[in-house]
């Protein structure tokens, strides 16, 4: 695994216990979109198979031009009242709003 981005053990387990109650839930995709109220939103779902443009870290998948923008981040899940969301420590993120999804360069 390289060290390109990390994953606190709580987000690791909760990937792994996701992926372990659905069989066509194999890989974690983590992905960077334009648009939110910064610019940039994360993505996260779960899918099947690995592209041809994605780095694979364990069970999480990352197309290789959203991982360029979020290397060097830490992944982690988080539970809050408000509800259970992964969230992204980004040190290259100049901004975000206040949800925490969307964020600028």
């Amino acid at each position: 695994m390289s060290n390109k981005i990390q994953f606190t053990d709580t987000a690791k387990k909760e990937i792994s216990r996701i992926i372990a109650q659905d069989s066509s839930k194999k890989y974690f995709r983590i992905s960077v979109l334009g648009g939110g109220c910064s610019g940039f939103k994360y993505n996260f779902s779960f899918e099947d198979k690995v592209q041809d443009n994605d780095s694979l870290f364990e069970q999480t998948v990352i197309d290789n031009n959203s991982l360029k923008i979020i290397e060097g981040s830490i992944v982690d899940f988080k539970k809050e009242l408000i509800g259970n969301s992964f969230t992204i420590n980004n040190p290259k993120a100049n901004s975000s709003c206040g949800c925490g999804l969307s964020f600028s360069v």
